[in-house]
């Protein structure tokens, strides 16, 4: 779709066609599944106090279609056909947002982000918090292929809570990140890739 924009130049009507923004929007489209969890992760931030803005269902979206973590520059790479003008801290600050509102998840080891599988779903934003509010997540990454699962072991965080109280530690989140081999690169007998250790590690 486009937009007509008209102007004068010598006495003459010049029409120059713009993109429509609606049709900018429309260049990404996410399946059926991320779109009602789109629709539904934007109805929980209206009842929050929250907006998720378009740059912030894009990216969300984006990172929600994805079968590997995304990185903030190859989420930026794929957000250009919808915002061409979109700069990297366009993608810093969508991900802030999603950040702070336990709508996704960092991946340390691979400075990648992915959704969180339970997003939305408890009155922290997802439910992967203890009685004390702390945050957890634990992870399988993928040393092959750089595919990450998301664990749901309620049984890990309490004894990482139980063990911080005891050093007088009060944890506020918790992230487990398991590296390996999944079942189908053992299978292949894919080699798994060295990372570099980062400065954390």
């Amino acid at each position: 779709m486009w937009r007509g924009l008209s102007a004068k130049r010598d006495g003459n009507a010049i029409l120059t066609l713009m993109p429509d923004s609606s049709a900018i929007a429309d260049t990404l489209t996410f399946s059926p599944e991320v779109t009602e969890r789109l629709d539904r992760t934007a109805d929980w931030c209206q009842r929050n106090g929250q907006r998720l803005t378009e740059t912030r269902r894009l990216v969300l979206g984006l990172i929600l279609s994805s079968e590997k973590p995304s990185g903030a520059y190859d989420l930026l790479a794929r957000l250009r056909p919808a915002h061409p003008k979109a700069a990297p801290p366009t993608v810093y600050r969508a991900l802030e947002f999603l950040l702070e509102n336990s709508l996704i998840h960092r991946l340390e080891r691979l400075s990648a982000f992915v959704g969180c599988s339970h997003a939305v779903e408890c009155p922290h934003g997802c439910n992967h918090h203890d009685e004390g509010g702390m945050h957890r997540a634990q992870f399988l990454i993928c040393r092959g292929c750089d595919r990450a699962w998301e664990l749901e072991q309620d049984a890990i965080a309490p004894v990482l809570t139980r063990a911080a109280q005891s050093m007088g530690f009060r944890a506020e989140a918790a992230t487990v990140e398991i590296e390996g081999l999944c079942a189908a690169c053992q299978k292949a007998g894919v080699t798994p890739v060295r990372r570099p250790k980062t400065a954390a590690g």
